[in-house]
């Protein structure tokens, strides 16, 4: 199907470009928010008569975007969720859960502005793309983490698992006897082990 872009599409171009997409891809999604019209004689006409607006809309839109990616540019959000010993949560973090985070913080942003192409389902620090408008976009940083010590490790650059399991391997070191019976620990001494027999 050919379409007349009404705002710059990620991949497929900028505003009065007439691309082909799927018929799925515009049906679905370009043609019911509003991001382009179908191609026809009566439609360009329409969007030629309407293009210095839909380009000034949208020049507005972008430098209110820009204003709003200033702020929120380069911001930690940290999160602290329950996970088992190897660092994988208990419920993943999602969309959702960004979005309270920066609603707490102070900034307004719609559930379609932030990209996460899966759940994050482990602790660590991560990288997420906010896309406030087709044309402007920013990362913040997402530090999760079991408690809020953890978090500042982690946002020191500590990492997290790492350190825990070296903890653990230099913990419990048990004493070996080359010339014990299998199966007897070191601390049953040669004259402890033989008293039973001989009673």
């Amino acid at each position: 199907m050919d379409i007349i872009l009404l705002e710059r599409v990620e991949k497929l171009g900028n505003i009065g470009d007439v691309v082909k997409v799927k018929d799925g891809f515009a049906r679905n999604y370009l043609l019911p928010n509003k991001k382009a019209l179908r191609s026809n004689e009566a439609n360009r006409k329409v969007f030629e008569k309407n293009r210095e607006k839909i380009v000034a809309d949208n020049a507005a839109k972008r430098s209110e975007a820009e204003v709003e990616a200033k702020t929120i540019d380069g911001i930690t959000l940290t999160l602290i969720r329950q996970s088992s010993n190897t660092g994988q949560l208990y419920g993943s973090v999602a969309v959702r859960d960004l979005i309270e985070a920066l609603d707490a913080a102070g900034h307004k942003v719609s559930k379609s502005a932030i990209v996460l192409n899966k759940p994050i389902k482990a602790i660590g620090l991560y990288e997420v793309k906010v896309s406030l408008h087709p044309e402007v976009s920013v990362t913040i940083k997402v530090n999760i983490a079991r408690s809020p010590e953890e978090a500042e490790m982690q946002a020191k650059g500590v990492n997290v698992m790492e350190a825990m399991f070296e903890k653990d391997e230099a913990g419990f070191v048990e004493a070996y006897d080359p010339n014990a019976e299998p199966g007897a620990t070191a601390e049953v001494g040669a004259d402890d082990a033989e008293a039973p027999a001989a009673a």
